[in-house]
């Protein structure tokens, strides 16, 4: 076995703090392309006519230029660690008509971001397997696999590393039941008819509770996130278990 460390949520490299928002703003990408696309098939062409049914993060930025832009490296700029959001426009009133499309568009951003740890956990164990790779001696957010050899592998490393682990937080946080989360809006899903109706009006009618959504769900990311972590990174090398 092998020891694990605290997981930082603070970069002290600038250059290293840019490859974080690079993974940010491809992640989001596809998160926010995941929705639109979810939605379009669902009936609801809102965001494919808003251009957003796409992988070029240029029109997710049109849309959210503070938050897929300037917040994310502001805060890069001073911690190392990119904050910021987007959103991709659907329409109300289709998703009151068919809540459990809506439900499943919820679901299409965080199962984005869950096939990239996936496709991550897949490069790690193929390069293991042909011995690029290695488990390191301890863990952390940035570093889940390590290389035998300095320069680009090593670079490597960190940016898969980083893939892994930013990408899993995504999903994590997004699927909080919580407003103006996705897994707020993947409820209905198991309600009746009746009590989504009662679901869907409640929220539409208290638009403050998006703002106590986002302070609840970050006082909880931390409990959920660091055991979910740590049980996903023992499955990228056979023998090796980190606790």
């Amino acid at each position: 076995s092998a020891a694990v460390t605290e997981i930082p949520f603070f970069m002290p490299e600038l250059a290293d703090g840019l490859i974080y928002y690079a993974v940010f703003l491809f992640s989001t990408t596809l998160h926010e392309a995941a929705h639109a696309w979810a939605a379009l098939r669902g009936g609801d062409p809102t965001a494919y006519h808003g251009g957003q049914v796409t992988l070029d993060p240029l029109p997710h930025i049109r849309r959210e230029p503070v938050g897929m832009v300037v917040l994310p490296i502001l805060s890069v700029i001073v911690s190392g660690w990119p904050f910021g959001f987007a959103s991709a426009p659907y329409d109300p009133n289709w998703a009151l008509r068919h809540p459990k499309r809506a439900a499943w568009m919820a679901l299409a951003g965080p199962a984005a971001n869950l096939s990239l740890v996936a496709g991550s956990i897949l490069l790690i164990r193929i390069g293991s397997l042909f011995g690029v790779f290695r488990a390191p001696e301890s863990v952390t957010f940035d570093l889940v696999v390590t290389s035998g050899s300095a320069g680009p592998w090593s670079a490597v490393c960190f940016f898969l590393s980083v893939f892994f682990s930013l990408n899993l937080l995504l999903c994590l946080f997004n699927l909080i039941p919580v407003p103006p989360l996705d897994g707020s809006g993947a409820v209905p899903l198991f309600l009746n008819e009746t009590a989504t109706r009662t679901y869907q009006h409640f929220l539409r009618g208290q638009p403050m509770f998006a703002m106590m959504g986002i302070l609840i769900a970050w006082q909880v990311i931390d409990y959920l996130f660091q055991p979910l972590w740590l049980m996903t990174v023992n499955l990228l090398h056979a023998g090796v278990t980190y606790g």
